[in-house]
């Protein structure tokens, strides 16, 4: 896909694309972000300086979820939910459900997964037609924000493709009803990628675009494919239920999505609001803590429609996050 660009043409390339440096990137010192990290306490609000973005999941049961209807009371049960909760919530009426396949890339033995490492390909499609631009999104997902930091997912180009990078918190469901699980994600994702150029059979291949990898140190002729195969492909239905207001500055964006592994056949659902962190709205604990709040109150409301597992990753993999 390119060569490598020098470090001050990818600077630039960085803040063209919205790039935050924080939690990312060789040249910054993270010793601040994981200070931050390790003393942030979530049930009081407070949310590491190196988190941009965070993120509510949890799975739904596939039963029924190809059905129009189904989604719709779903849909219906969010306004109600969050009306009982004195939440804000405006519902989307006019959101059209958007399509893409979904891909992801692996050693025959798996290797990347093994060490906390995720290269997903996302295209777009029109009906029954797949677009011929991608979205590649490289991320190191961990349980320990210090190993989801030290990852550099950081892409390299030639041309000026646009990227951008993002530091997730990922809240997922906890052991008990009501509890939390965090897990930490750090973030490249490359916009509009032409499909033909993603064509590769060796881990080595990818170095160029993902210098980052290297830190592996898995040898370059070692095999790249499709996890699962072609068959394994997904197709992701995702629909914009509405927007969340914990506060002036923090709104999420509340979606479902449905991953199909065969036409009409659902393999797992996933309802999940998630709003951006930035310098301004990091402060505003009471907010934050509404969301964790909201959130486990979600778990509880929904009862047994609830899959168990932790991410929609995790069920294609066969290994848990």
């Amino acid at each position: 896909m390119g060569k490598k660009t020098d470090k001050k043409s990818n600077k630039k390339a960085s803040r063209k694309s919205g790039q935050l440096a924080t939690g990312n990137g060789p040249e910054h010192n993270k010793t601040k972000v994981l200070d931050e990290a390790a003393t942030a306490n979530p049930r009081k609000g407070l949310v590491p300086k190196g988190v941009t973005n965070r993120e509510f999941k949890l799975l739904i049961k596939p039963d029924g979820l190809e059905q129009r209807r189904n989604v719709a009371a779903l849909q219906a049960f969010m306004t109600d939910f969050c009306k009982k909760q004195k939440i804000n919530y405006l519902p989307n009426e006019t959101a059209a459900t958007g399509l893409r396949n979904i891909t992801f890339y692996d050693t025959p033995n798996e290797i990347l997964r093994d060490k906390r490492i995720i290269l997903r390909v996302r295209a777009s499609r029109k009906d029954l037609w797949v677009d011929e631009w991608c979205e590649v999104t490289l991320k190191c997902r961990h349980d320990d924000f210090a190993t989801a930091a030290a990852f550099d997912p950081t892409p390299h180009f030639e041309d000026a493709v646009r990227f951008r990078m993002r530091f997730k918190e990922e809240i997922l469901r906890g052991p008990n009803p009501d509890s939390h699980r965090r897990i930490y994600s750090n973030n490249a994702i490359i916009n509009t990628v032409p499909i033909n150029r993603l064509d590769k059979n060796r881990i080595g291949e990818i170095y160029p675009i993902f210098p980052g990898l290297k830190a592996l140190a898995i040898e370059e002729a070692t095999e790249l494919g499709k996890v699962g195969g072609v068959e394994n492909t997904i197709l992701e239905a995702a629909l914009p239920f509405g927007m969340i207001e914990f506060d002036d500055d923090v709104v999420a964006h509340c979606d479902l999505g449905v991953w199909f592994r065969a036409a009409g056949v659902p393999l797992i659902g996933e309802l999940a609001f998630a709003y951006r962190v930035n310098p301004k709205n990091r402060k505003n604990r009471k907010a934050h803590a509404r969301a964790d709040k909201l959130f486990a109150q979600l778990q509880i409301a929904l009862g047994d429609q609830l899959a168990t597992g932790s991410t929609k990753t995790a069920l294609v993999y066969g290994k848990p996050e």
